[in-house]
């Protein structure tokens, strides 16, 4: 059986060749798929449980109506960290919390958005401790729905112009807490996306090798990590 992983699909209504790729995904699974994990950044932005979600309805019903065959798991991603457990719930996803450890054929495996590995990026942190606070998300969601939406749509317009500005490596992992995190939750593995640098990486640290997942984004590819008992696969396709 396969155990299939994606990220950052960063779904909107104006990528709808993005949004039909996927649904057909979702459709036409392989029967030896077990179990999807959406590990954050499923869709471009999110203000609550009443977000209208244009053009993104049926990419919920698809969802559900899948998950009753399959599992769908959901973690937060930096874009999305307001879909919360109830929503997941109601629309047949799992809710995990960043990081999750699972087992897989015998490996632990962490699982996390990772962006929380980003720890150079030192305003970065400063604003996802404030937006993922309950204080804050309570007075976030007080505002009306248009107000929230407006927010929303500048403040990624912020983080898209702070991002042509940042050093390169400044918004990439840092090495030492990777190996803090692997040692930390004792595993084998870590799955992650939020970086846009898919790669497979291998980390020595004292006599133990471990692998470092980063999923690509879809942009221009779609990106889907599928790891089964016998091998690990990327599957890339173009979505233009």
């Amino acid at each position: 059986m396969t155990t299939m992983f994606i990220s950052d699909l960063h779904l909107d209504k104006d990528r709808p060749k993005v949004i039909k790729y996927f649904i057909d995904l979702l459709g036409n699974l392989e029967s030896d798929i077990e179990s999807l994990y959406i590990l954050g950044d499923f869709v471009e932005y999110w203000v609550g449980d009443d977000d209208p979600g244009d053009g993104l309805r049926e990419v919920f019903s698809s969802i559900k109506k899948k998950s009753n065959d399959v599992p769908v798991y959901f973690m937060q991603g930096n874009r999305d960290f307001m879909i919360s457990e109830k929503f997941c719930n109601h629309h047949g996803m799992k809710f995990l919390k960043d990081p999750t450890v699972i087992e897989l054929h015998g490996k632990k495996i962490l699982l996390m958005h990772g962006d929380t590995l980003c720890i150079d990026d030192i305003e970065y942190q400063k604003f996802r401790a404030m937006v993922r606070s309950a204080s804050w998300q309570n007075e976030m969601l007080k505002k009306s729905l248009e107000e929230r939406i407006n927010l929303a749509k500048m403040l990624r317009a912020k983080s898209l112009s702070e991002t042509d500005t940042k050093d390169e490596v400044i918004m990439d992992v840092n090495n030492d807490e990777v190996i803090n995190q692997l040692k930390k939750h004792d595993v084998d593995m870590i799955i992650h996306g939020h970086t846009h640098r898919p790669n497979i990486h291998k980390i020595i640290s004292g006599d133990k090798e471990y692998k470092r997942i980063v999923l690509g984004d879809w942009y221009d590819k779609s990106f889907v990590l599928k790891i089964s008992d016998s091998k690990i696969i990327i599957d890339k396709n173009n979505l233009s």
